[in-house]
């Protein structure tokens, strides 16, 4: 088990369903999910990573795709919702007096997050375009229960007259795909930069699209 699967970690030893050669199918199903994609992996090759039969696989999980949720499921319901936003609530339950303190600590508690768990959010950035399930769960699980946290302080930073007046839902949407988009850039196309500088460039962007109207 490497260092960037702790969630899974935590998961696999708090189910006590899982036979070994499970517990080692799912392992490896994620590295090789996370190295080359869903549609690009073969079970046969998951097969000899968790060094067993092929056939082991299908008495466990029917189909490929079963087997992708057998992993993600259990990740959004039991452990990456709740964990998401106990982490983001560290940010959101703190007062900043700038908006650009909270988008700059909320920047740094998500790339900590993604750095401790990077296998596994790896397959979910992946595979969630092309999956409605995986699509649904997110939503669900973490969605739902962040979105009006973060209109409340969208709207509180208005009110102090930090960022422009718009909905603030088009705010989080438009902060939101930038903040994913640099991470999905550096976690799963894998490129190189110097980090401080690109978030530093990153905020400096949003600070400025978001700054109010004069």
């Amino acid at each position: 088990m490497t260092e960037q699967n702790h969630l899974l970690e935590e998961v696999l030893q708090e189910d006590k369903s899982l036979t070994d050669k499970q517990r080692q199918i799912l392992i490896a199903a994620t590295e090789m999910f996370a190295e080359k994609g869903f549609a690009a992996t073969s079970t046969n090759e998951i097969a000899k990573k968790a060094g067993v039969a092929e056939g082991t696989i299908f008495r466990h999980y029917k189909t490929k795709k079963e087997l992708l949720l057998s992993i993600v499921t259990p990740m959004m319901v039991k452990m990456l919702g709740p964990i998401i936003i106990k982490d983001m609530n560290k940010v959101l339950d703190k007062e900043y007096e700038h908006f650009e303190d909270f988008l700059r600590a909320m920047i740094k508690n998500r790339k900590e997050f993604l750095e401790k768990n990077l296998k596994v959010v790896q397959i979910f950035l992946q595979e969630i375009p092309f999956h409605q399930e995986l699509r649904e769960q997110f939503i669900e699980h973490v969605g739902k229960k962040v979105l009006n946290r973060f209109v409340q302080i969208i709207e509180h930073y208005q009110q102090k007259g930090q960022i422009v007046n718009i909905p603030a839902t088009t705010i989080i949407r438009l902060t939101a795909s930038t903040i994913m988009g640099h991470f999905a850039t550096k976690y799963v196309i894998g490129a190189k930069w110097n980090d401080d500088e690109e978030i530093n460039q990153m905020i400096t962007f949003l600070m400025k699209g978001l700054a109010p109207e004069e």
